[in-house]
């Protein structure tokens, strides 16, 4: 739903022509003016929300986070903040970072309990310490002592579906399988969005990040995470990882992803994608190019499909310093068949569009 521009948009043929032209226009003949917010597809309100304050004058970065914490507060969206998924001990550990680009600064944290909006937390960690990251209990005594509650984030959604997968982890554990024909709703529909196979086994997870640029030029970055489904304690993927999960350099641009944090950690991803950019390449061709490199330097056996392509999913976004924006996953659609998409918001409105792709899902 577009959130400028209302006059013009007044009737439906036009917000649906206006909304055509921006999908086959958007990566490929530039930008439609800045302010610019692009994130992942969780993300649409986000964007909507950092635009909008950009519009006012608000900082890039600033903006940024609002939108993020939009998602976080959110028990619905099960990827990140209030309401994702635990860890394998039933334990909602968050991940986040933030990177301004006038100051150059960044600031993170990991394995974070109890707080619901860790991108805060990160801000804090860049604007009042000489650290970059704060991790486990150092970042929650951290959080502390900068006055947020402890919070329980484990939402009964959440606690239904880690329950059903520790449930069915093992035929030769203590645990009973529940019959089928009592699945919890609130179950079903998450086997139906991430498929069974990545219920049972800890390799899917969601993320959000949000890139911004606004009409000065000035950019920022933040990327928020409960991390991998089920998750070993402790574990920390890409998002808090300044280079990977998110980078930002004010004379260039700023990039993110989502997925598979380990392989994005392995080639600095985030890095990467503004250095092809630094380098001339559109964002959208930026981001191909750091999936390509990841899908060369994937070599492990249990990572890759029988043809040799990644057996995971992996999606980066970007912007550049002119408002030029584009996003890339690593296949067109998911398992369950959803398309890859990235949301976006800049005097067109805010909306979804496709990611570009480097394969195609081959029908199973």
């Amino acid at each position: 739903m577009p959130l400028s521009r209302r006059t013009f948009l007044g009737t439906a043929a036009a917000a649906a022509a206006l909304s055509k032209v921006a999908r086959a226009q958007g990566q490929t003949q530039g930008p439609a003016g800045l302010p610019v917010a692009i994130s992942s597809s969780n993300g649409l309100q986000a964007v909507g929300r950092a635009f909008e304050m950009m519009q006012k004058g608000t900082d890039p970065l600033d903006a940024a986070i609002a939108g993020v914490n939009i998602v976080e507060d959110d028990p619905e969206d099960m990827t990140v903040g209030y309401g994702g998924i635990p860890n394998q001990d039933g334990v909602v550990q968050l991940d986040a970072s933030v990177f301004h680009g006038p100051t150059g600064r960044a600031g993170a944290v990991a394995s974070l309990e109890g707080v619901k909006n860790p991108t805060k937390v990160a801000k804090l960690v860049m604007e009042t310490t000489d650290h970059v990251l704060l991790v486990g209990a150092g970042a929650r005594w951290f959080a502390d002592v900068n006055g947020f509650a402890r919070e329980n984030l484990l939402t009964e959604k959440a606690r239904k579906v880690w329950l059903y997968w520790r449930q069915n982890l093992s035929a030769n554990d203590k645990w009973l399988e529940p019959p089928l024909d009592k699945l919890d709703p609130d179950v079903k529909h998450f086997i139906d969005l991430f498929g069974w196979d990545d219920l049972r086994k800890p390799t899917t997870g969601g993320t959000i990040h949000l890139s911004a640029v606004d009409s000065r030029g000035d950019i920022g970055g933040c990327t928020s995470t409960s991390g991998l489904f089920f998750k070993m304690p402790g574990r920390v993927g890409d998002s808090p990882i300044i280079g990977a999960g998110c980078f930002t350099d004010n004379d260039v641009g700023s990039a993110g992803s989502t997925g598979r944090g380990e392989a994005n950690i392995l080639v600095s991803g985030g890095h990467l994608a503004v250095e092809f950019m630094r380098q001339g390449k559109h964002p959208k061709d930026a981001c191909v190019e750091v999936l390509r490199r990841i899908a060369k330097t994937t070599r492990e056996k249990r990572l890759l499909e029988a043809d040799g392509r990644p057996a995971f999913g992996i999606t980066f976004y970007a912007v550049n310093k002119k408002g030029q924006y584009g996003a890339a996953s690593m296949y067109d659609r998911s398992k369950t068949g959803r398309p890859a998409q990235f949301a976006i918001a800049d005097p067109r409105g805010a909306r979804k569009e496709d990611c570009a792709a480097l394969f195609e899902r081959r029908p199973s």
